[in-house]
């Protein structure tokens, strides 16, 4: 089964492996069209090594591999750190972070390509092929979308394994990885395969961004975050641009065991998925700007804007990066912000990032207010009145249900 539309250029979501591989070739044959190849490189290192060439081979007319790393820390990264984004109290939103930003560079290639539809490897169990395609449909209304994974007759791997053999396709065919992983600058993902109990324990090879804590230096490592309107802007004294603060604190985290987490989490269509997750940069950027808003923001505001936190994480995971929502979410969350400027100090050491101090010009912090020594600011007895005041639905509802 296919799509009834005939499109004439097709721009394809291509990571190289087997599943994009096949697909690239399976477009090819199945609409008899030009398939243009994009790969965003969003920080998988070694990942895209000979990945131009690959594509050539595969069959794609042409193969754009475009560096979008300082563009997903400054405009995708840094503002979910602004919106304290965590999906379900743990997941730090690495993997729905980068989709948004690949569908929306894969839109500025179709049209410069003249292309009419998309296409991505996405399965339709999972949330990518919504993140995908809901980019799509802001972006780019009027262009096809096809998801082969959900027309095709392919059942699994071993069904690809043996398309690929029938049509040459360039791609390496071993025993299967015992995990799917999915890298960029904010995190590692790994699901399935052997995680798919959730009760294993993920094995200590698997983990490419972390030591283990118990392998992290006997001695803890200070560091210092400089931030500006809720933007870090320095570590240690050095100025820094949103990639190179990713970079520094993924290998200063990394080194020390922070970043680890695993979970049960409740996929869009329903399903419950088992993820093992390595966010060793994003975990001390949450840490500490959350703790600077603790003496920038004010007591009402912050407790509207934590209310608001799982609100924002769980359309970022859904796929609503571009809906109206995000964008009133996001202009509320840039207004609380303005005076989130200052420093946080973090002691790092086996797995745990600790704040030990925070300052800022800005800090709504009054020592001699919160003192528990004698002070001219706070009148201790003021608090009868107010207690009265405020206790008194409580008392008055008391009163009558003990009647």
């Amino acid at each position: 089964m296919t799509n009834s539309f005939n499109p004439k250029k097709i721009v394809l979501a291509y990571s190289g492996g087997l599943d994009t591989s096949v697909i690239l070739t399976w477009l090819k044959n199945t609409y008899n069209c030009e398939v243009v190849a994009f790969c965003a490189d969003v920080g998988q290192k070694e990942e895209l090594s000979g990945l131009e060439q690959k594509g050539i081979n595969t069959g794609a007319s042409k193969v754009y591999i475009q560096d979008l790393k300082l563009e997903f820390a400054r405009d995708f990264i840094f503002p979910a750190i602004q919106g304290t984004a965590i999906y379900e109290m743990r997941y730090l939103l690495g993997t729905s972070l980068a989709r948004p930003l690949i569908a929306k560079a894969m839109v500025e290639v179709a049209d410069k390509e003249q292309a009419d539809a998309f296409a991505h490897g996405s399965t339709g169990k999972g949330n990518d092929q919504v993140r995908f395609e809901l980019g799509f449909k802001a972006l780019a209304p009027d262009k096809q979308i096809i998801s082969p994974w959900r027309i095709w007759d392919f059942k699994g791997r071993t069904d690809l394994i043996e398309y690929a053999k029938q049509n040459k396709i360039p791609v390496p065919v071993s025993v299967e990885k015992p995990y799917s992983m999915d890298r960029n600058l904010m995190h590692i993902s790994f699901e399935g395969g052997i995680l798919e109990d959730p009760y294993n324990e993920p094995k200590e090879s698997m983990f490419l961004l972390t030591v283990s804590p118990e392998k992290a230096p006997d001695e803890p490592t200070y560091i210092e975050l400089e931030f500006e309107e809720g933007n870090c802007v320095g570590i240690n004294g050095k100025k820094m641009n949103p990639l190179e603060v990713m970079d520094f604190l993924n290998e200063v985290a990394g080194k020390n065991g922070i970043g680890r987490v695993d979970i049960v989490e409740n996929r869009l269509v329903g399903i419950k998925s088992r993820g093992v997750y390595e966010t060793p940069g994003g975990t001390i950027l949450h840490i500490a700007h959350r703790d600077l808003e603790s003496i920038t923001i004010d007591r009402d505001t912050q407790h509207i804007k934590d209310g608001m936190a799982n609100e924002y994480a769980r359309l970022i995971y859904n796929g609503h990066w571009f809906g109206n929502q995000m964008k009133a979410l996001r202009a509320f969350i840039t207004e609380t912000q303005h005076y989130v400027t200052g420093d946080v100090r973090l002691k790092l050491y086996k797995g745990n990032c600790i704040v030990v101090g925070r300052k800022s010009s800005y800090s709504l912090y009054n020592p001699e207010m919160a003192t528990f020594e004698k002070d001219e600011l706070y009148n201790q007895k003021d608090a009868e009145g107010f207690i009265n005041i405020y206790g008194l639905p409580t008392k008055e509802t008391a009163k009558i249900r003990n009647k």
